[in-house]
């Protein structure tokens, strides 16, 4: 047999041959009788009043807090609507909304005790945000979920909330006098601004017709200056022209006369010239071989005393160098000699000194005249050998 239901409704299909069930939300579905059972559950939205009624916020003021939500069964969510029907399968939609009211209650509460009154009335959408949140989180469980919350009303029997009004309200016209005040000291500066705008508006125009006045009587005095230039200059033209004839007939004889020196100084070159190839050819030419022949001359005979310096140099400073040598060979077998004789009294210390004193008192005696050997003993001797 055919079974169909609507959009806001589901059906459970259970019995032979559906395990697990199975679960249509509006559409059809055929069952067997006798052998299958088929349920319905509704997928209606449900509006539930959310009340809380004297709750203590964090700063203990007990206020009464009323929310608006819509809550529905999930029917296209298939693990949703499983859920729901293992807890709501046979229970009735006022069942349904009274247990998903509670749940919401409970959180509602639960959030009012976390905040202060002034956050739930000053900012509702914060305040409605984290119920929507916390309460759809617990009821997916169930399978329901919150299409919305509205915090609907905010009250109190302590007239907490009618003083922060009054605050408000005070702080309000405390605003309206100061912005008045302020508009008042607005209008006055915009008056004594525009006063200030007029009185240079005026000065203003009184210097642009002193500027008027001025540029004409310049302009004037400048078409005037202009005038009696034109006739001074009309005036000496006739001169200036007389000057200029004469100018140009005193530049064509002095071009006469420069072109006539000019073939002068030509003809005087050219003598020079001829006289300086002659003196070139007869005096300069010798004079420069012997010259360029001495200076040969010189720069070998400087370049010989330059080679003789530098060998002499060159030997005194090898032969200085070898006897530096010498004596540093010198210095360094001596004081090797010393490092050893110093090792040497440091290891024998007082026998050491012993036996130099007696290699310096035959010295002595020889000194004095005579020549016989100290006798040594053999501890003596052995630090001897031991010292050579």
């Amino acid at each position: 047999m055919f079974y169909t239901c609507g959009p806001n409704e589901a059906m459970v299909v259970s019995g032979c041959g559906r395990s697990p069930p199975l679960l249509i939300a509006g559409g059809r579905v055929f069952v067997f009788p006798c052998i299958q059972q088929i349920q319905r559950i509704s997928l209606n939205t449900l509006t539930l009043n959310v009340k809380s009624d004297k709750v203590y916020t964090r700063h203990g003021v007990p206020i009464s807090v009323t929310g608006i939500a819509q809550v529905k069964i999930q029917g296209q969510n298939k693990e949703m609507l499983a859920a729901a029907c293992q807890m709501f399968m046979g229970k009735s939609e006022g069942e349904i909304a009274n247990i998903a009211l509670e749940t919401l209650e409970g959180h509602q509460r639960a959030i009012i005790a976390h905040l202060t009154v002034e956050e739930i009335y000053q900012d509702r959408k914060k305040f409605s945000d984290q119920v929507f949140k916390v309460a759809s989180s617990d009821l997916v469980n169930m399978g329901i979920g919150v299409v919305s919350y509205t915090l609907k009303d905010v009250h109190d029997d302590q007239n907490y909330l009618s003083s922060l009004g009054k605050a408000r309200t005070a702080q309000v016209q405390r605003d309206a006098r100061i912005g008045e005040a302020q508009f008042r000291r607005d209008a006055v500066i915009r008056e004594a601004h525009a006063m200030q705008e007029k009185t240079s508006a005026q000065y203003k125009n009184e210097i642009e017709m002193a500027k008027a006045q001025r540029d004409f009587e310049l302009k004037k005095a400048a078409y005037d200056i202009e005038v009696n230039t034109k006739k001074a200059e009309s005036e000496m033209a006739y001169q200036l022209q007389v000057a200029k004839t004469k100018q140009r007939i005193e530049e064509e004889k002095m071009q006469v006369q420069v072109v006539e020196r000019t073939q002068q100084i030509t003809l005087q070159e050219q003598e020079i010239t001829r006289r300086e190839k002659e003196l070139e050819a007869k005096v300069w030419k010798p004079a420069e071989a012997e010259r360029y022949r001495i200076e040969k001359i010189a720069e070998a005979e400087k370049l010989q005393l330059i080679m003789e310096a530098e060998a002499e140099a060159e030997a005194i400073r090898m032969r200085g160098e070898a006897e530096a040598f010498a004596v540093e060979a010198k210095g360094r077998a001596e004081a090797e000699q010393m490092v050893k004789k110093a090792e040497a009294f440091k290891q024998y210390k007082e026998g050491a000194m012993v036996d130099m004193l007696l290699e310096k008192l035959p010295l002595q005696k020889r000194s004095a005249g005579h020549s016989a050997q100290p006798r040594r003993s053999p501890w003596c001797l052995a630090v001897g050998q031991k010292w050579a």
